[in-house]
């Protein structure tokens, strides 16, 4: 679904902080009207350059590594983003005009739209300018009275656009790993795994997943796969058998004690591989030996 919004008719625009202290959470910062209005224009040239690659648009999945800018959609409703929804949803954040005096607690910086019409979307972005010009303010200048003059106020510089916008129950993410630092989805993905492994094992009661699961605990990229297979529903239907065989096939070993397919260690993350489908047998020579393949990346083809 696109973001669906009068830009031409705010009627309520409202920025804020993301702070780590004293407490992880979000404040409203009061800005001025020009400062409004260049948060606007943020979210404008975000939605601008979200429509040019509105073609190769893609479901984010925490398996995947993407590129730097890429146009994905994420629910918010995912646990995952929990903080996020709350921050979309909330309306009770509270105000804190001396937030600034915490500056480098700050991970990211937001504005909250309201149009004419009661559409509502937040947009994120990750404050990494925000900091490197504190850090820098004593090379500011600035020209009065026909002078260059040093700045020795704390100047903010406020980015080209947002990593994320967050409209109805969708996340519309530009920059992923901008998504991914200011939601913490590592920590997140990682406290997920008993979770996402629960709700696997529900689906393959063929599977001991004891050992997969204290892996992972312990290894993010298992994590990512297990959350991405959760996600997408990897796990609905598997045949034992087929599994078992395209194991054999891809070069991940098994061992089925009493009617379950147990795993060593070593082979955990081909078997995750194997059930995220990642892995891949390709035969076309005439030898008749197959090659097997890792997908860093993977869509379906539909056709």
């Amino acid at each position: 679904m696109p973001i669906n919004f009068d830009f031409e008719n705010v009627k309520i625009t409202e920025f804020g902080l993301g702070l780590d202290s004293p407490n992880r959470g979000f404040v409203f910062v009061p800005v001025d009207e020009v400062v409004q209005k260049s948060l606007v224009e943020m979210v404008i040239f975000t939605k601008t350059q979200m429509q040019d690659k509105a073609s190769s648009m893609a479901t984010y999945q925490p398996s995947e590594k993407y590129a730097s800018i890429e146009y994905l959609t994420f629910s918010i409703n995912d646990p995952l983003v929990q903080e996020l929804k709350t921050l979309h949803e909330s309306e009770n954040v509270p105000e804190d005009c001396s937030a600034f005096d915490n500056i480098n607690q700050c991970f990211a910086y937001f504005v909250k739209l309201t149009d004419n019409n009661q559409q509502r979307i937040t947009a994120v972005r990750r404050s990494t300018q925000f900091k490197t010009l504190i850090k820098k303010r004593h090379r500011l200048v600035q020209y009065v009275d026909n002078t260059l003059k040093s700045l020795e106020e704390t100047v903010f510089k406020l980015d080209n656009d947002f990593d994320f916008i967050i409209q109805n129950d969708l996340i519309h993410i530009l920059r992923p790993s901008g998504l991914e630092f200011t939601a913490q989805l590592q920590k997140a993905i990682m406290d997920a795994v008993p979770a996402n492994i629960a709700s696997i094992a529900s689906e393959i009661d063929f599977v001991n997943f004891d050992s997969i699961s204290q892996y992972a605990q312990n290894h993010p990229r298992a994590a990512r796969y297990i959350a991405s297979i959760k996600s997408q529903s990897e796990a609905i239907n598997i045949s034992q058998d087929k599994l078992e065989r395209y194991c054999e096939k891809t070069n991940v070993v098994t061992n089925v004690v009493d009617g379950k397919i147990n795993l060593d260690s070593s082979q955990i993350m081909g078997f995750l591989e194997v059930l995220d489908r990642r892995r891949y047998e390709i035969d076309l020579k005439d030898d008749g030996e197959s090659e097997v393949y890792r997908a860093p990346s993977r869509s379906r083809v539909t056709s």
